[in-house]
């Protein structure tokens, strides 16, 4: 009976040692971090994964990667297995603005920290740091572009993003803060593809039966844009404007054979290592030493820097 309870007894400081808030981590405890972002066949978020992973183990954390697959309900129960698991932090690329706020919340109340990267949630005090591309800049910017390659005039059609999605809105309002001032660029259709490549194929497809005079196409990310651009190619729709959104590798191969014409660059690898080294700054100190919000430029990528383009990042 002594030895059992001696068992029990060393069981309970075990277990108590793991996890009691972030700062264990630097205590030698839990070194757990989860990385909860949508599906790797987008190399947008691939890449983020990447250098997320990356720079973790470099900093001595264990890593569990999983995929919300842009479902909020989904992303709930990762959270939960987070919890449950007593990791000391979350870096996230969240599923929704809004529905994943209970989320963060409930693991900010277990003291796991979530540091976004990204796309943004409509809350602040609730995410450590909410690191996330200057959409709004980053779209006028391609739109300047855009309307240069356009000559000022013509039929365009845009492709959204998922509806939920602040960034998918915040493009296309930088978009058109540039774009409707200039009345002879002309909108023929505005429609939703999800972020998805074969979606964006099939409506361009369709856009194009009903109307083959397009002189334009702006996208809310380049998988939309990849996708319109084959519709376009094969209708033989030669010298349309496409422009997407992001700086894949695939959009700077399409870029350079002359099917798409803009991408806007993200740093996804960059900004996904800056958010590791603010959670880990945080299970040390408490701190960022950040404010929460933080917007990093974006970068217009044209046949002109195309080739300087290398998974996310622009050499100089």
């Amino acid at each position: 009976m002594k030895k059992v309870c001696c068992v029990l007894m060393a069981l309970a400081l075990v277990s108590g040692s793991v996890f009691a808030g972030g700062q264990k981590a630097a205590e030698g405890g839990s070194k757990l971090v989860y990385i909860i972002s949508p599906s790797q066949e987008n190399p947008y978020f691939k890449a983020e994964i990447q250098g997320a992973e990356a720079k973790l183990r470099e900093l001595g954390y264990t890593v569990q990667t999983v995929s919300h697959d842009d479902d909020a309900t989904k992303q709930d129960q990762l959270y939960d297995a987070a919890i449950a698991a007593k990791a000391v932090g979350i870096i996230s690329d969240n599923a929704s603005a809004t529905a994943s706020v209970a989320s963060i919340e409930k693991a900010k109340k277990a003291n796991i920290p979530t540091v976004l990267i990204g796309r943004e949630i409509n809350a602040t005090g609730v995410a450590i740091a909410q690191i996330v591309s200057d959409n709004f800049q980053g779209a006028r910017a391609g739109a300047e572009r855009f309307v240069e390659l356009t000559g000022e005039k013509g039929n365009y059609v845009e492709f959204t993003g998922i509806e939920s999605d602040t960034a998918s809105a915040t493009r296309s309002a930088g978009f058109h803060d540039v774009i409707d001032q200039y009345p002879e660029l002309v909108s023929i259709a505005k429609q939703s593809a999800n972020w998805s490549m074969t979606e964006a194929y099939s409506k361009m497809e369709s856009i194009i039966q009903s109307n083959r005079n397009i002189q334009g196409v702006i996208c809310g990310n380049d998988t939309m844009a990849l996708g319109a651009a084959q519709a376009l190619k094969a209708a033989g729709l030669d010298n349309v404007v496409v422009m997407g959104f992001d700086g894949s590798n695939e959009a700077r191969d399409a870029i350079i054979a002359g099917d798409m014409a803009i991408t806007v660059l993200q740093r996804a690898y960059a900004n996904a290592q800056l958010g590791v080294q603010q959670l880990d700054q945080y299970l040390k100190t408490k701190s960022t030493g950040q404010p929460e919000k933080q917007l990093i430029e974006c970068s217009v990528i044209t046949i002109d820097n195309a080739r300087k383009l290398e998974t996310f990042n622009l050499s100089q």
